[in-house]
């Protein structure tokens, strides 16, 4: 029995049907069936774009974001898919406090959707640190299909796992 390490604490009856299409070596037709169009947003440049037009479109005031790029160091053993830190520097006599986002680098290849869930993710945590009703209220109110996103980027997880034979 396939172990689907992406996909605890969601019901016995969605792991059973996802289950049989592994069994059934459809579950990579099913993910490209319904998410057939990749990403343009491949460059560290164009992901600071992609991120601030979201950003400028649903959480204005919000801190300024200063960094925002792929990062090849992160990977789904250590539960993480992006990254958002905020770094506090003295410069001259003032306290600067810069924020960045750092994406997994295995979404430079991923489906658009699957990008933008990541990207939604981790700007909500500009304004909410854990992951509490609030958060996802604003990550629905940034993606609306947010949690079906985040359920179907799990299913593309195990995907590359099955693929590779090991974590992504």
């Amino acid at each position: 029995m396939t172990t689907l390490r992406y996909l605890n604490g969601y019901p016995d009856h969605l792991l059973q049907q996802v289950r049989t299409l592994i069994d059934r070596q459809q579950l990579g037709s099913w993910l490209n069936q319904r998410y057939p169009d990749g990403h343009d947003v491949i460059s560290d440049r164009a992901l600071y774009d992609y991120t601030q037009e979201l950003k400028s479109r649903y959480l204005r005031t919000a801190p300024p974001i200063s960094k925002v790029c792929y990062d090849s160091k992160i990977n789904v053993l250590q539960h993480a898919l992006g990254l958002h830190t905020s770094i506090s520097r003295i410069q001259g006599g003032k306290l600067k406090n810069k924020k960045e986002i750092r994406i997994a680098a295995l979404f430079r290849k991923a489906p658009m959707a699957f990008l933008r869930v990541i990207v939604v993710h981790e700007l909500a945590h500009l304004r909410e640190r854990d992951h509490n009703k609030a958060f996802y209220q604003l990550c629905l109110h940034m993606e609306p299909h947010y949690h079906q996103l985040e359920f179907d980027m799990r299913l593309y997880l195990t995907h590359q796992e099955l693929l590779t034979g090991s974590a992504v």
